[in-house]
């Protein structure tokens, strides 16, 4: 009996230093909660009517995954002898068809009245690629969610009138034209930037920027949601880091050694929540400006610094290149799906300059 009753006291001093620290507290409800800007638990039951709070993986409070630079290790694989792999080295998800239930994990999340702003720039002639963007993303993304789509583009005039469903809204954000393709991209950070601070900060619980030239396919749904979300370049999702496009000089705020590297991620997807976009855009915007700042341009523009960001601040999931193909490109065996592709088209034709 003494023994007995010791346990029980150690068992209580345990509980009640749990319960002072936050661990867990005392209550009966088992259910999804989301507070915005704070992490997702799941509430679940447990003995004595004690409710442990469970961290949504990788979603937790302060949980940005930093990473050492000059840190050396492998690299990473996208498609090993076993097939696709579905997980990064840091245990962050690759969303490939077939390893989610579309339906189930809509209904999740369309419970939780969530709110997705989609940003697009469409600057002189990309403003033809407008009509298909929305009208296959009205058909394929996020549907029957709450969706604002923000388009930057210098042509208001040339905005298609696109049947929306319910729920979901354009917004037409006038913007200077350039004479530079690569001056519009660089401008793109800073754009999200502020927008994410005047406006979506407010109004959206996640966001995606998404190139316009671009075609949805397949479903792109809930899937895709986490803290910060980078797209695998179709391009190069099994090639050598070495061989990586990645900004090569050392005098480059982008630049990344040749040795270091976990994927070569696309520009034309960057996505998660508001306030975690909005610290990349802002780091992004600033290396930019530095490299402005002594005549650099990264050979990639902002993917370059995407590129970097994302080496150093470890996305939370990653989408397959199934979220990210290219028109001409024939689908591969891993590929089962292709959810989102770019379309092809005459860049001379398109672009103000080479």
């Amino acid at each position: 009996m003494i023994r007995s009753a010791q346990n029980i006291n150690s068992f209580l001093f345990l509980l009640l230093g749990m319960i002072l620290s936050g661990l867990i507290y005392v209550g009966y409800t088992s259910t999804w909660e989301r507070n915005r800007g704070q992490s997702e638990c799941l509430k679940t039951e447990g003995y004595l009517g004690i409710t442990v709070l469970t961290t949504h993986a990788n979603t937790q409070q302060n949980d940005n995954l930093y990473w050492p630079q000059g840190l050396l290790y492998k690299q990473p694989i996208v498609v090993g002898t076993g097939g696709i792999v579905t997980l990064t080295p840091w245990l962050a998800p690759i969303v490939w068809e077939g390893t989610f239930d579309p339906q189930l994990i809509d209904s999740i999340y369309k419970r939780k009245n969530i709110t997705i702003a989609t940003t697009v720039f469409a600057l002189g002639k990309y403003t033809q690629f407008l009509k298909k963007f929305l009208e296959s993303a009205e058909q394929q993304y996020f549907v029957g969610f709450r969706v604002l789509y923000y388009i930057f583009t210098d042509k208001p005039e040339e905005v298609p009138v696109v049947k929306l469903g319910a729920e979901r809204y354009v917004t037409v954000l006038k913007v200077p034209s350039s004479n530079r393709w690569q001056e519009i991209t660089l401008r793109r950070m800073e754009k999200l930037e502020k927008l994410i601070e005047s406006q979506l900060a407010n109004e959206a619980d996640y966001v995606f920027s998404l190139d316009v030239d671009t075609q949805f396919y397949g479903h792109w749904g809930a899937e895709s949601l986490d803290r910060l979300v980078g797209v695998i370049h179709p391009g190069y999702y099994q090639t050598p880091r070495e061989q990586f496009p990645y900004e090569r000089r050392p005098e480059s705020q982008a630049f990344i050694p040749s040795a270091e590297g976990d994927y070569y991620y696309g520009g034309a997807v960057i996505g998660g929540l508001v306030k975690d976009v909005l610290q990349l855009a802002k780091t992004c915007r600033k290396q930019l400006e530095a490299d402005a700042a002594q005549s650099i341009e990264a050979v990639w523009q902002e993917e370059s610094h995407l590129n970097k960001y994302f080496i150093y601040n470890k996305p939370s999931k990653l989408l397959s290149p199934e979220y990210l193909w290219q028109d001409f490109k024939a689908k591969t065996k891993e590929v089962k799906v292709i959810r989102f592709s770019q379309v092809i088209k005459n860049y001379a034709a398109v672009r103000p300059n080479p």
